[in-house]
């Protein structure tokens, strides 16, 4: 099949196209993690683990997804 082809059945959407994908060797942009250490005063511990409770996810989530809100919006 040639490229025209694979973007016609993606962009028509009428055809399942995850079979015809070599997902083997597919990576995704920006993914690779590094583990980090940080100390937090306990005031904040306790209050993002109050928020992961009551959203029913893991304290790393809370963090995770504040620092990329925070730097989404910050200024370089």
């Amino acid at each position: 099949m040639n490229a025209k082809e694979f973007d016609r059945k993606f962009d028509d959407g009428e055809e399942d196209i995850i079979e015809m994908l070599d997902l083997s060797k597919a990576k995704r942009p920006f993914a690779t993690q590094k583990r980090l250490s940080i100390d937090l005063p306990i005031w904040m511990i306790e209050l993002i683990d109050r928020e992961a409770n009551r959203l029913g996810v893991t304290p790393q989530t809370i963090i995770q997804t504040s620092l990329a809100k925070h730097l989404a919006t910050s200024k370089p």
